[in-house]
């Protein structure tokens, strides 16, 4: 059992602030991913568990365990890198040993955990080959091997995955989840990929310019962002978001919105400006929906099983997600319970 805590962390490089007053307690053993747009503080954060970074203020405890002032080997973490960073001249059984060797374990406990870390990722039949004669997906199999050998509490992992093609990707999430469901510790994640957060993460934290946005599930973030940035953030296409302006209200809590008359209980458009949302996804052709328009059709993007249209109506411009099958002839549609409310600051509004 194995878990994490952070208490007011701050962290700056100069005059640039990159972490601030990040507070957060993981749960044991759960896979953790933290996601956001590039200089967000991703690796900072993980840089800052491992001990390769220094804290500027807080306090990070791994099971319960100050380790501010504890050395890097000392911290009981393994990370696995975006760039792999094996050693050329070293075969895969001295790469995933080599840690092992340099805290003097024995010959037969060296051999034991190697054999076991390569059958767990399926790699004995590479374990005599160079990192030059692997191919990526190998590769980090290899640096992910590396990290098991050394049953660290935390494993933390930098993007591992942005240096594979998109088949090895969806390979290499899922062998990542099979991976934490058998060793059952804890995993902290860095991503700027929504689907591999979406996919791997028991809970998923989306950062900010260094601050927390959201915490919660995937299917939490996804079903509740609390604001239009993570409304936006998690989906693809993402959300489309349109403005609310006084052109578009009819009374207090009716507005007219994509060609229909709409209330929404609980909301008074007329004090401040709201956003509405609505997802690709939920925009529909199908002639069960409860409201309907008619758009014009800019392009279309195939992608085999589903396509993407990217249309107009009144002011806005939409993205909707069908079915490959279904075509736009006359309308589209969309239902109430679909729509999100965000005030004017971009936040939530719980209708």
């Amino acid at each position: 059992m194995s878990n994490i805590k952070f208490t007011n962390i701050h962290k700056s490089f100069g005059n640039n602030k990159i972490i601030n007053n990040f507070n957060l307690k993981g749960k044991e053993d759960e896979f953790l991913v933290l996601v956001g747009p590039s200089g967000c503080g991703k690796s900072t954060l993980l840089r800052m568990i491992a001990g390769l970074e220094q804290i500027d203020e807080g306090e990070i405890f791994i099971n319960d365990q100050l380790v501010n002032e504890l050395h890097p080997s000392k911290r009981e973490t393994a990370m696995v890198f975006q760039s792999y960073a094996l050693y050329p001249h070293m075969n895969v059984y001295e790469n995933m040993s080599f840690g092992l060797k340099i805290e003097k374990r024995s010959k037969e406990e060296i051999e034991q955990k190697v054999m076991q870390a390569a059958k767990i990722l399926k790699i004995e039949e590479l374990l005599e080959r160079k990192p030059k004669q692997l191919s990526g997906g190998q590769r980090q199999r290899v640096a992910i091997g590396r990290a098991i050998t050394r049953n660290p509490k935390i494993f933390l992992f930098d993007e591992p995955l942005s240096n594979l093609d998109a088949a090895l990707r969806a390979e290499m999430r899922v062998e990542i989840s099979k991976l934490h469901n058998q060793i059952k510790t804890n995993m902290i994640y860095v991503t700027h990929d929504q689907v591999e957060a979406m996919t791997l993460a028991d809970r998923i934290v989306i950062l900010n310019h260094g601050n927390i946005e959201q915490v919660g599930t995937p299917d939490e973030i996804y079903s509740n962002p609390s604001n239009i940035f993570v409304a936006q953030f998690i989906g693809t296409p993402k959300m489309n978001i349109l403005k609310i302006t006084s052109d578009n209200i009819i009374s207090n809590n009716e507005i007219k919105f994509l060609g229909n008359s709409i209330k929404i209980d609980g909301i008074n458009f007329s004090k401040k400006d709201y956003y509405l949302g609505l997802r690709p996804e939920h925009l529909s052709v199908s002639e069960n929906s409860e409201y309907k328009f008619n758009p014009k059709v800019d392009l279309i993007e195939n992608l085999g099983n589903e396509k993407i249209a990217y249309i107009k109506m009144d002011q806005y411009e939409i993205s909707a997600k069908i079915p490959s099958h279904h075509t736009i002839e006359n309308s589209i549609g969309f239902n109430s319970k679909d729509i999100f409310v965000f005030d004017e600051n971009g936040n939530r509004v719980k209708s």
